[in-house]
């Protein structure tokens, strides 16, 4: 059985997808501009390890826009990111996260699923490499469609400074 583990650097904005401790997967990210931290209401990345819970959006256009993981029948584009300047966009597909560490990143105030943290596109004018998020990781969207079919719900995530 192969060893599969999605690693994400916070200090270097970076996601690579390790197979056997060999990477075939390597994209710039954009983690939480408060930085990481597990607190429920912190707005930052949490770190440790993960697990992908879900895998959503599969067969949904690339730039649809989602809202609670649901697609909204809206098709990001310039016009639309200029009608909702303030939205903070969730686009392409979906990766959701939940910690596996108690008391760290799953269960109670630090819960990484019950705070909605997930890895998902954003609009392709965002900056990558750059902490701007609200505490999710944000991949262009290209990049997010190649990782989603390299990964399954149960691949291990792991989340650094």
């Amino acid at each position: 059985m192969k060893a599969i583990v999605l690693d994400i650097s916070i200090s270097k904005q970076r996601c690579q997808l390790l197979i056997d401790g060999v990477s075939v997967f390597e994209s710039p990210v954009s983690t939480a501009l408060n930085g990481a931290g597990e607190r429920k209401n912190s707005g930052c990345t949490p770190r440790g390890h993960h697990v992908i819970r879900a895998c959503i959006g599969a067969g949904q256009p690339i730039n649809t826009v989602f809202v609670g993981r649901r697609p909204t029948g809206e098709i990001y584009n310039d016009a639309l990111g200029q009608q909702f300047p303030e939205r903070d966009w969730i686009l392409t597909r979906i990766l959701w996260l939940s910690g596996l560490e108690l008391g760290k990143n799953r269960l109670a105030n630090v819960d990484t699923m019950q705070r909605y943290i997930y890895i998902h596109g954003c609009p392709d004018s965002l900056l990558m490499g750059v902490p701007l998020s609200h505490g999710c990781i944000r991949m262009h969207n290209q990049d997010l469609l190649a990782l989603f079919d390299k990964v399954k719900a149960g691949t291990r995530v792991f989340i650094h400074e």
